[in-house]
């Protein structure tokens, strides 16, 4: 993986990555996790993060790699490559850190950095749920149970609905502009 050309890089491997949190969190930091595909950023992506990232003192964002997105989404996926979503994310203010993983879920990478708080989409939430801790769909969030045991929190953040990567890509192929 390319990592972007300023030091200090936004965009790191695990292992390093890790120690770096782990270091950050004994003085005091909250740390605020994330992950997913982000294969076309637009607004639903942006407010979201904007979002987490107001949760702690660092907001990480974990990227499903190419065969990972592909497994996940299907074929003709992702439409943009792995280090340039790494990129553009790590260029929003709102991101302190991203890493790419290669896994289906984040499960080991979440146990490996051991976030305060992992937070996910309202598109994970079971339907009229009564508090937010029940509205937690567990079943869809295997990354849970770690945070869970190590002490940590998950959250959900609402959907904007109709702003999804699959809709925007629905767009485009109903318009005709362009071959997906």
């Amino acid at each position: 993986m390319a990592a972007i050309s300023h030091p200090p890089s936004k965009i790191q491997e695990r292992v390093a990555l890790a120690a770096l949190l782990r270091e950050r969190q004994t003085a005091g930091a909250r740390v605020i996790f994330t992950n997913g595909c982000f294969d076309l950023l637009h607004l639903g992506h942006v407010r979201y993060l904007q979002e987490a990232r107001g949760l702690g003192d660092l907001l990480v964002v974990g990227v499903n790699s190419d065969a990972s997105t592909r497994a996940l989404k299907g074929a003709g996926r992702p439409l943009v490559p792995q280090d340039e979503r790494a990129e553009v994310l790590a260029a929003l203010a709102c991101i302190d850190y991203v890493t790419i993983f290669e896994e289906a879920t984040a499960v080991a990478l979440v146990e490996a950095l051991r976030p305060d708080v992992y937070v996910k989409g309202g598109d994970y939430a079971v339907a009229d749920a009564a508090s937010q801790s029940a509205a937690i769909n567990y079943a869809r969030l295997p990354e849970a149970s770690p945070v869970l045991a190590s002490g940590g929190q998950v959250r959900l953040i609402p959907y904007l609905p109709g702003h999804s990567t699959t809709a925007l890509i629905e767009r485009i192929r109903q318009r005709g502009s362009v071959e997906v």
